[in-house]
This record gives structure tokens, C-alpha cells and sequence, in this order.
């Protein structure tokens, strides 16, 4: 069962712990008017908030008697106690401003094995230099896995590639990035007027993602649309699995652009137009409140590609 605070509760929280400072202050200097001032408060205020406390509690904490302030056997008991209960809130009070402000939290992303490599890798050092205390973790799969992920509330946020179809609708998405996917081989192809026919991957033997890579469901929809079906040297690889056999010289493969730039022993052929794109979008979860750090690191992704 679930308690519901009402407003006239959460006052009388706050009130009781202003007697619990009242009545340390008081304890600490043995004296009303000195504890009285220490607190900012007029005396009378004061002595009616001990009373009130007294009144609560049902027994006196104070002995006023001869001038003098000294603690009764229920306010010996009390102190300490009313120490822990303070210094609690204190803390509690801390680690919430440090969460707010970005110096602590974890935020959970995922990302598909080329923005991992490139966008994420550029993107990660710009945040963790703005916010040091934010712990990260990084998920790199396929963009269907990571959409499963995300809506299973395994990660904060995601950059995932929106399918034609749409995303689920239990997310929320938002495109940030349009790419083109290119052909990669070990050595360059033959210069194509306006790019490579995407009928001249009849005749190559393809190196093809495993199940689950937007990758490889763009390339073959592509194929089927131009009217044939692809013949595969190997499939099921990763990311890096399909660039390295390309490399080695088992085929060619049909990956995004960002992959292939700076790469050693791979060459790069732009698709001739309509070619095949691929929409990058940042998403997370549609009926939950993004926690401060993940909110932060959109933010940054954000700004990066704005440049």
C-alpha cells in the first residue's frame, strides 16, 4: 500500500524538525537567549517550540530551574537521537544537490557499433570533461536490440536508426542525423558516373551483418526493390568482424559512411542516387522522466552535432 502525504503532513514534518534544531541549539548553548540568537528566531518563538516539542514527545527535556539549562533524563535520551535525525536530513539534502547538479548519477546509453565508434567516441570525452562525477555505461548492438532494451528500462537512452515503419511507440524519438551508406571493399571498385548502381552488388559475393543490424535489412530491402537477391561470402558478423573481412578481401559490404573514413585498407563508393540513408535518432523511454544525467548527455550529444 502506498502512504499519500498531504501538504498539512509535509508542513508538520518541516516543523517538527524545527523543533528538533530548536531544541539542539538550546542543549548545545544551555542558554534561550544565546541559542535564540544563534538561530535568527525571537526568544518567545523559541521557548513555544521547545513546549511544543515537549508537549509531543510527553515529557520535559529541559530543566529551566535557578537560571540555568540543563538536559532532564527524556532530553539526555532525545539528543542524540535528534543529532542522527539531523545529520541524516543534512545528508540526504547534499546527495540530492549533487544529483541535481550533475556531480553524481549514472546514465545507461546505447548505440549502434558505428556511432559507438565514431559519434559516441567524439560525444563522451566533451561530457565526462563537463561532468566528471557522472558514472557511464555504454551498450553497443543492434538497433532493434537496443530499442527492446530501452523500453524494457535496461537503458536511459539510446541512438538508435528509425526502421520506415516507425519506432515503438512506447518511445520517443528524435531524428539528429541523416547518413548514406556506401559500399566498402579492399580495393577500389571501378569509378561509376554519379556512383555504383546498387545492381552491381549482384556479382559480388556480400559480407552481411548478422539479424538485428539496420544495416543489413536496408541493404537487402534495397536489393529485393532493384530485383535480386544478394549472394553472401559470410554473414552474421559485428561491426568490426565485417569491416576486418572485408579488408581481408572476402567481399564487400555495404556499411555508413563514418565507418569507412580513416579506416586503413578499406575504400570507400558512394551508391549512385536514390542510394540507401539511414535516419539516426536519439530515444528514450515516452511515459518516463529522463534523470538528470541523461538529460545532460543528450544535451551534449545534441550540441556536438550542431557543431
Amino acid at each position: 500500500m502506498h502512504r499519500r502525504y498531504s501538504l498539512d503532513s509535509c508542513r508538520l514534518w518541516r516543523v517538527r524538525l524545527q523543533q528538533l534544531r530548536y531544541f539542539v541549539a538550546v542543549a548545545d548553548e544551555r542558554h534561550f537567549t544565546r541559542a535564540a540568537a544563534g538561530l535568527g528566531v525571537a526568544q518567545p518563538t523559541l521557548s513555544k517550540q521547545i513546549h511544543s516539542l515537549e508537549r509531543d514527545i510527553g515529557a520535559p527535556l529541559l530543566d529551566r530551574a535557578r537560571g540555568t539549562v540543563t538536559l532532564t533524563p527524556a532530553g539526555a535520551a532525545l539528543l542524540p537521537i535528534a543529532r542522527r535525525v539531523l545529520a541524516d536530513i543534512e545528508t540526504a539534502r547534499r546527495e540530492v544537490q549533487e544529483l541535481v547538479g550533475l556531480r553524481r548519477g549514472r546514465v545507461r546509453l546505447g548505440a549502434t557499433p558505428s556511432l559507438s565508434t565514431s559519434l559516441v567516441a567524439r560525444v563522451l570525452p566533451r561530457f565526462r570533461a563537463a561532468h566528471p562525477g557522472i558514472d557511464l555505461h555504454v551498450e553497443e548492438s543492434g538497433s532493434q536490440d537496443l530499442v527492446r532494451h530501452l523500453t524494457e528500462g535496461n537503458l536511459d537512452l539510446a541512438l538508435v536508426i528509425l526502421p520506415p515503419h516507425g519506432i515503438d511507440p512506447a518511445l520517443r524519438a528524435e531524428p539528429i542525423l541523416r547518413e548514406d551508406l556506401v559500399v566498402a571493399s579492399a580495393s577500389p571498385l571501378p569509378a561509376y558516373a554519379g556512383g555504383m548502381p546498387i545492381t552491381e552488388l549482384r556479382d559480388r559475393p556480400l559480407v552481411m551483418f548478422r539479424r538485428g543490424y539496420d544495416v543489413r535489412d536496408a541493404t537487402l530491402h534495397a536489393c529485393h526493390a532493384a530485383g535480386f537477391e544478394p549472394a553472401f561470402a559470410v554473414e552474421g558478423g559485428e561491426m568490426d568482424a565485417v569491416l576486418s573481412f572485408v579488408a581481408a578481401g572476402l567481399g564487400v559490404a555495404v556499411v555508413p559512411s563514418m565507418v569507412v573514413a580513416g579506416r586503413p585498407g578499406l575504400h570507400s563508393t558512394p551508391l549512385a542516387p536514390p542510394g540507401i540513408q539511414r535516419t539516426v535518432a536519439v530515444a528514450e523511454r515516452r511515459e518516463s522522466t529522463p534523470t538528470h544525467a541523461a538529460a545532460a548527455l543528450r544535451g551534449t550529444i545534441l550540441a556536438f552535432l550542431r557543431g
